[in-house]
């Protein structure tokens, strides 16, 4: 609501205060504004969807699938993204969401996984052979 602040200055030469009625009256009209239409009023109702991008971690998986698959958690991570992908297209963000979280600890679980067995495979054959020497 929009309030104004009215200033009243009494003539000069008058001690009487302003007309009560005349405040009363101008209150009103400002409170309330034009006359409403009598009829119903309508609502329009505006849908708007939310571009709430969920990550689907698919490429990621690929990666994971096609490189550092050490227990098949590439392959695992795989289903899930396409899975979360599936959720997505169909609009059910929260399921999408479930997914794609999976997906997402399944990749990083095998990426650690595959650099760690990747490292060991490349210092043990090292030692090994400085051992022998």
């Amino acid at each position: 609501m929009n309030h104004t602040v009215q200033t009243f200055f009494t003539p000069a030469g008058t001690d009487r205060p302003p007309n009560y009625e005349m405040l009363k009256e101008e209150h009103e009209v400002a409170t309330l504004g034009a006359p409403h239409n009598p009829a119903a009023p309508t609502s329009t109702v505006i849908h708007i969807r939310s571009e709430t991008s969920v990550p689907d971690h698919v490429v990621w998986s690929l990666f994971n699938t096609l490189f550092m698959n050490s227990c098949c958690l590439g392959f695992i991570a795989f289903a899930y993204s396409v899975k979360s992908r599936d959720r997505k297209m169909v609009g059910d963000l929260t399921g999408a969401q479930a997914y794609a979280s999976t997906a997402k600890c399944l990749n990083i679980r095998a990426l650690i996984l595959g650099i760690v067995m990747t490292i060991l495979l490349i210092i043990i054959p090292i030692l090994i052979l400085q051992a022998y020497q």
